[in-house]
């Protein structure tokens, strides 16, 4: 990790079409933040860390995420809702009208990298309008030390501009704000939106497309920790499924939170150098490393403060995604680097709000790959206008809007690595039991981390017909016990005491699986079909 000295070097912005720009180059993060709170773009919080708001835009926009469809991408991107093409040429014009608005502005500059393992770093420059959005490049991407700096060559860049506005008319874009990816002139182009995690995802779905076209490495959505006998756990699951929480142990090593590679040679490495945590409902009892992660450095975002500067982590009036970006020298058990081996435990996190899944199953390789194409979780009610009852949400591979190539790549290479490696994969519920969302409860995050630790700790094995129980609808194995878990509580159907209503439900659940991977079928072998729910109503 890079020291805390500001470099003494500077650097023009001439060659990226940025004129006479009054140039900040690899700023201390104090100092950033110290800018922040001058300019009113920020308060610090009692605890010292920086609040912001992201201003119109409190989560991506994935309907305004584009990639460049060219030489490079035309024959390799999976086009459609997901990925967006936009033409080169309409680029390059909106390129030059980002960067003409830049000409002249004080600036912000920061020059860093992604990939822990030496072997696939890719070097990142990172030019921001605001102090805080370098700040969260800083806490977010890997350090370079003084020595690094002094010859580095950025192989990416990104041009981060909240404050200009794109005409969708003339620009050809949506609405006023983008996120474009360039993979020939290897730019990422983000306009009128401050929400930084466009940033980090900008970087994350460029290897997704780097890592398995060019360099044979998975790269995967997911968080990783590792034991004291250097045992590797990964935890794949959409936002509000427990990947941060979960992965952010006490008892283990944290390797990151949310992206990493799987390489050839089967080790698993970070891409980041930050976590990005989300904070609603956030209390040290349940999150003690999170919590603590929140000081001096650190930057929350779309929180409300009190009068004496201490976070509201259950107000949720501005937004539900409420986050804290900080460094992975905040969390006290981390790795450095950011390496670990070959993984013996695979997690898949979903957040069932028809509270029918298991709150743990063992999946077979199969099952796997069924399930990791699907990356199931649920929306509940009252998250988004119009949902008034749970609603399944499908994202392949644990993470769609980020793949740029058709999931059944990224599953294959799992699939691959699943069958060489031997490597335990297991289905986790933390969503409700005992009935869905309005009825039933959300799974004990202590239940939860108990199963987790069940099987890090090799109290779960492998299928026998006296230890599992296979799921009527799903076919998935059931743990009959588990070290501190209740025994009731590992069969949803007994938690529910309706078994008419239990199964209308867990049929209803199996239907939209089985409708949503028909868009899959046909890249999908037998064997991964029939690794989804067997049983299902007309």
């Amino acid at each position: 990790m890079a020291n805390n000295t500001q470099t003494t070097k500077s650097i023009s912005l001439d060659d990226y079409g940025i004129k006479n720009a009054e140039v900040h180059y690899q700023l201390h993060p104090d100092r950033l933040h110290d800018i922040a709170i001058a300019k009113g773009h920020g308060v610090e919080a009692s605890s010292g860390a920086l609040a912001v708001n992201t201003g119109e835009f409190t989560g991506r926009s994935p309907q305004d995420r584009f990639i460049v469809k060219d030489e490079v991408t035309k024959d390799r991107v999976w086009w459609g809702n997901v990925n967006i093409a936009f033409d080169p040429d309409d680029f390059q014009k909106l390129y030059d009208k980002v960067t003409e608005y830049l000409s002249g502005k004080e600036l912000f500059v920061r020059d860093s990298y992604a990939c822990a393992d030496e072997n696939y770093k890719l070097n990142i420059r990172v030019i921001t309008e605001y102090a805080w959005s370098n700040q969260f490049a800083y806490n977010m991407f890997l350090r370079p030390t003084e020595k690094e700096l002094e010859n580095f060559t950025p192989e990416w860049t990104i041009v981060n501009a909240p404050g200009f506005m794109a005409d969708p008319k003339v620009d050809k874009t949506r609405q006023h704000n983008f996120a474009i990816l360039d993979f020939t002139r290897k730019i990422a182009l983000i306009g009128g939106t401050g929400y930084t995690g466009e940033i980090k995802k900008g970087i994350f779905s460029a290897l997704n497309f780097i890592l398995p076209v060019f360099k044979n490495t998975l790269p995967m959505h997911c968080s990783a920790n590792i034991g004291k006998d250097d045992d590797t756990a990964i935890f794949f699951g959409l936002s509000g499924t427990g990947k941060t929480t979960l992965s952010a142990d006490p008892g283990r090593r944290l390797i990151g939170d949310d992206e990493h590679g799987w390489t050839k040679e089967n080790t698993v490495f970070n891409f980041e150098g930050g976590c990005y945590a989300k904070v609603i409902n956030l209390c040290e009892e349940n999150e003690p490393d999170i919590f603590k992660a929140i000081k001096k450095g650190a930057i929350l975002e779309n929180v409300i403060l009190h009068a004496d500067g201490k976070v509201d982590f259950d107000d949720v009036s501005i937004t539900q995604n409420t986050r804290v970006s900080y460094p992975l020298d905040h969390i006290e058990n981390t790795v450095m680097p950011s390496i670990g081996d070959n993984p013996k435990n695979i997690f898949f996190l979903t957040a069932d709000a028809f509270g029918v899944l298991p709150p743990i199953s063992k999946l077979t390789p199969s099952q796997a790959a069924y399930h990791f194409i699907s990356g199931y979780t649920a929306k509940v009610a009252g998250t988004e206008a119009g949902v008034v009852e749970p609603t399944p949400n499908f994202s392949a591979c644990f993470g769609a809007p980020f793949m740029p190539l058709h999931p059944a790549k990224y599953a294959e290479m799992l699939s691959s690595k699943i069958q060489d490696t031997g490597v335990n994969v297991w289905l986790v519920n933390t969503g409700w039991t005992g009935g869905p969302y309005g009825v039933g409860t959300r799974m004990k995050l202590k239940y939860t981390r108990a199963m987790i630790n069940a099987v890090l700790n090799g109290d779960l094995k492998d299928y026998t017909y006296e230890d599992y129980h296979i799921h009527s609808v799903f076919g998935v194995a059931q743990p009959r016990s588990c070290p501190g878990v209740p025994t009731e509580v590992l069969s949803p159907r007994t938690t529910w005491n309706d078994d008419q209503a239990y199964y209308t439900t867990a049929f209803k659940l199996a239907n939209s699986f089985r409708e949503n991977f028909k868009k899959f079928e046909s890249f999908a072998s037998e064997e991964i079909r029939r690794g989804g729910p067997q049983r299902y109503a007309f």
